[in-house]
């Protein structure tokens, strides 16, 4: 067991600094969330179990005993933070799995939409790479893994076809403005497969996801491509975009899931019933008339 013990607290002393500096470098992270992060983990490493199957078996289940008393998202956020440092270490070649890993149910919260102004003032700092990536990300809705893996020959003059989750395509629109970018790109940068490459090869989602993040710490804020993909679909909505439109354009399999997604506030809501329902379109009529 000692030797189980001292193989943990090697394994943490080799990858927590790198980790932390990962979360802050490449994920963007502020300086108090890296600090929760470091904060979880020590505590945590305190606490979990070593066991040996065909590798080694972190056990969690001590560690949820002593959070047990906690609230579900509190609990669920230092769990996280264990399971994105194990992942950490596994990219690394580490053979570690997680026992008593099974989530915790919280209510779900949604990150908030990116104004436009916003979007447009670290438009005015980014150049011509940085421009492309906010544009593909805002105009387009993309997942991160799918603005890394789009490929010159998906892209028309109008469409680009976009891979997402479960190898699903699907066709979307490209704006006037994103069009131009990407032919200016193209010219400057010479890419041979794929819209976005470094020496000859796919640039990386974390790559893509630095870009992003370092430009947008230049103007004071935090903002991930999935903050971009949500700004995307609240604002067509609140601009009066169908929702089976937008629920299609993200590639959502399900309308439900849109809808959790954007969160339409209920003036908008109030606003759609009105001008929907045929009763309040007769009320509306009277009311004019009088």
């Amino acid at each position: 067991m000692n030797g189980l013990l001292s193989f943990m607290n090697a394994l943490f002393k080799r990858y927590k600094l790198p980790f932390l500096d990962y979360l802050s470098e490449i994920r963007g992270y502020s300086d108090l969330t890296v600090k929760t992060y470091d904060q979880a983990l020590s505590e945590a490493f305190g606490y979990i179990k070593v066991e040996e199957d065909e590798g080694y078996l972190f056990n969690l289940n001590p560690y949820r005993l002593k959070l047990a008393s906690l609230n579900a998202k509190t609990i669920s956020k230092k769990l996280s933070a264990i399971r994105s440092f194990v992942a950490f270490m596994q990219e690394r070649g580490e053979k570690i799995e997680l026992k008593g890993d099974s989530p915790i149910k919280v209510a779900k919260t949604l990150p908030k939409p990116i104004s436009n102004a916003h979007i447009e003032e670290a438009l005015q700092k980014a150049d011509h790479e940085e421009t492309l990536i906010i544009m593909m990300l805002y105009t387009l809705g993309l997942r991160i893994s799918e603005l890394a893996s789009v490929r010159l020959d998906a892209i028309e003059r109008d469409w680009v076809r976009v891979t997402g989750k479960g190898n699903k395509q699907r066709d979307l629109p490209l704006l006037p403005q994103t069009r131009e970018l990407i032919k200016q790109y193209k010219g400057e940068f010479s890419p041979r497969e794929f819209l976005f490459e470094k020496n000859g090869a796919k640039l990386s989602e974390n790559s893509l996801r630095y870009k992003l993040t370092s430009l947008f710490k230049k103007i004071g804020l935090h903002v991930t491509p999935h903050m971009l993909r949500h700004s995307y679909a609240t604002h067509l909505l609140n601009n009066n975009a169908r929702i089976a439109d937008v629920s299609e354009l993200l590639g959502h399999a399900s309308m439900a899931t849109t809808q959790i997604y954007t969160k339409l506030s209920s003036n908008l809501k109030m606003k759609n019933y009105q001008s929907a329902h045929p009763l309040a379109k007769e009320q509306n009529e009277t009311f004019s008339s009088d």
